[in-house]
Formats: structure tokens, C-alpha cells, sequence
């Protein structure tokens, strides 16, 4: 059976962006049709500047609103990455054949280290290596493919080529996996800089939709989202970033196809209202669930807990094997 492995970083509350463009996805297809992992990777969330506390709070947040977007414990395995400590045990081996240009040629990082440097600062050493800790989560679980949108796809083409590489030093270890990319909003753009994604690192912004926002929030975003010169409702990417964002977004919502809906509309207050709705009945039933969910914490605590057991029972004997193979003597 193909095996899925994704995750979500903890750096700031989930996204209409997170769930249009990868956890409804993973909720409605990617469970049901391999052995599916999904994982909080915490570790991530320590290559920024944090505070411990909002950390902590932000991944119970991300595991709880996993579940109430419909990851099923009993279809797929949801898990912390800090609670499975194959994934340190394997970034450090997988370092050992990474090189120094790789990690800067990492576009992320670039971005990041530039702005610090523009700054007066300089990034953390982890930043530059946390590639490779990505790389670490998906090949300790033999994953066969990772759903990602666009940014990510460079990570996972790393991750190939040191699969790649270890196999052919040290003998076959891991397998080889692929991106996979959904069709509708795979990257959808922040409303008031549609030629931004909408990212959950920024504390708030008018342009970003949260997925605990109250309707009333929702609705003043997206009729407040930027749209473009002119008064046609076009499907246009690259000349029309605005509209098509909201096109897309309306799409992925409600189903169907933005270039077909554009056609549907004679003005950009029509799109935006029938957006804003879609919006706020597409988030409600996960909202409700998250309720639900946040009145019984230990259920959740419990799904994290057998999540994280079940990881390290896959995990461990590949991460084992990759120790005997690159010449580490066995404990005694």
C-alpha cells in the first residue's frame, strides 16, 4: 500500500491557505486511499526566534484542528514529531551526506537570511539545516509520496537526491519518494497581497483567513480583499492576481473550475459575497468539531499518544538499519 507522509509546522494558527491547499485533502482523500501519516512537526517551529509557551499552545491547536478537519486515528496515524525521536536520530545521519551547498541554495533560506542580514542579524545554524530534518520525517517511514504545494516541492527534491545518495554509499536504505500536488488552490494567496501566499507565520493580517476566525471576521476579509484594475470578473493568474485568488478560493470551496465561474459573474461585489459565504459554511463544520474536540482534552491527548507509538514502531527498525549502515557499532 503507498504510504503518505505529511505535516504542518506549528509557527502560527492554521490557514484557509493550510486547509484549502493540503488538510481537506489529506481528510478526504489522502487517508483513505494509503497508509497515511500526519505529524505536528514541532521541531520545525524552533529554527525562529519562539516563545516555548506559544509553541506548545500552537501544536495542541494544529493536532486538535487536524482531527476536526477529519483525520480519522483509526484510518490514518496523527502524531508530534518531537515525540518520536527517530526523526533527530535520522537528521543527524542524513547530515553526514548532505553538503553545505545544498542547504544554501534552499530558496527559503536565502529569502530568510537575506532579510536578517537586511536587518542587521544573521538566522539560526538550524534554518539552514532543517531541510534535511524535513528530509529525515519523510524517509524514516518509507513514505512512497509527500502532498505539498508549490514552495515545498525544492525540500522534497532534496530529500530524493539524499535518499539517492545514502542508498548508493551505504546500500539500499530508503526509498525514493514523490511530490504530489492537489489540483484546485494549491497556493492560495494572501487577499490583500495576492501575489503573497497566505502564510500563518504572521501573527494577523487583514488578508489572512484563520480557521477559527468567526464568520462575521471572514466575510469582512474577503469583501475587504484586494482585487484589480478593471471591472470584468477574468480568470487571469498573472494579470488578474486578485479576482483569480478569489475565483480559486470559491472553487476549491464549492467545487468546480475558476476559469468556468469567472464567466458567472458581472461584478467583483457578487464574487466576493458568494466567497465569503462559501468560506464561512465550509469552516463551520470543522469549528464545531474543534469545540468538541478542545471540551475533551485528553482524547486528543490520547490520539497523540497512540499516534506516536505507532510512528516509532515504523520508524525505528529503518532508522536502525540506516545506524548499522553507515558504521555505527549496535548498542549493548
Amino acid at each position: 500500500m503507498t504510504r503518505i507522509f505529511s505535516g504542518v509546522k506549528p509557527t502560527g494558527h492554521l490557514t484557509l491557505g493550510n486547509y484549502l491547499g493540503a488538510v481537506r485533502r489529506w481528510a478526504e482523500v489522502d487517508q483513505h486511499r494509503a497508509d497515511a501519516l500526519f505529524c505536528v512537526v514541532d521541531l520545525h517551529a524552533l529554527t525562529v526566534e519562539h516563545d516555548p509557551g506559544r509553541v506548545r499552545r500552537l501544536s495542541r491547536q494544529a493536532a486538535t484542528l487536524l482531527l476536526a478537519a477529519g483525520l480519522d486515528p483509526g484510518v490514518c496515524t496523527v502524531f508530534v514529531q518531537s515525540h518520536v525521536d527517530e526523526h533527530a536520530r535520522l537528521s543527524y545521519l542524513l547530515e553526514c551526506v548532505a553538503t553545505d551547498g545544498e542547504m544554501r541554495r534552499m530558496i527559503q533560506y536565502k529569502e530568510k537570511a537575506a532579510r536578517e542580514r537586511a536587518r542587521g542579524g544573521s538566522v539560526r545554524l538550524s534554518l539552514l539545516t532543517y531541510p534535511v530534518l524535513m528530509a529525515a520525517d519523510i524517509l524514516a517511514y518509507g513514505t512512497d509520496e509527500v502532498p505539498v504545494g508549490d514552495d515545498q516541492t525544492q525540500h522534497v527534491e532534496l530529500t530524493r537526491d539524499l535518499a539517492v545518495r545514502f542508498n548508493q554509499r551505504y546500500g539500499h536504505t530508503f526509498v525514493v519518494p514523490r511530490a504530489t500536488r492537489p489540483e484546485v488552490a494549491a497556493r492560495v494567496m494572501n487577499l490583500q497581497e495576492p501575489a503573497s501566499k497566505m502564510g500563518k507565520s504572521e501573527d494577523a493580517g487583514p488578508g489572512i483567513v484563520y480557521l477559527l476566525d468567526e464568520p462575521d471576521a471572514v466575510r469582512k476579509k474577503v469583501m475587504r480583499a484586494v482585487t484589480d484594475s478593471g471591472q470584468d470578473v477574468v480568470y487571469d493568474p498573472q494579470a488578474r492576481p486578485g479576482v483569480s485568488n478569489l475565483l480559486e478560493i470559491l472553487a476549491a470551496c464549492e467545487g468546480g473550475d475558476p476559469q468556468e465561474l469567472s464567466a458567472g459573474y458581472e461584478s467583483y461585489g457578487a464574487l466576493k459575497k458568494d466567497a465569503a459565504d462559501a468560506v464561512v459554511e465550509l469552516l463551520r463544520p470543522l469549528q464545531e468539531r474543534h469545540k468538541e474536540l478542545c471540551a475533551d482534552p485528553a482524547y486528543v491527548e490520547g490520539v497523540l499518544r497512540g499516534g506516536a507509538e505507532k510512528a516509532r514502531e515504523m520508524a525505528r527498525p529503518r532508522v536502525d538499519e540506516a545506524y548499522r549502515a553507515v558504521g555505527l557499532l549496535p548498542p549493548v
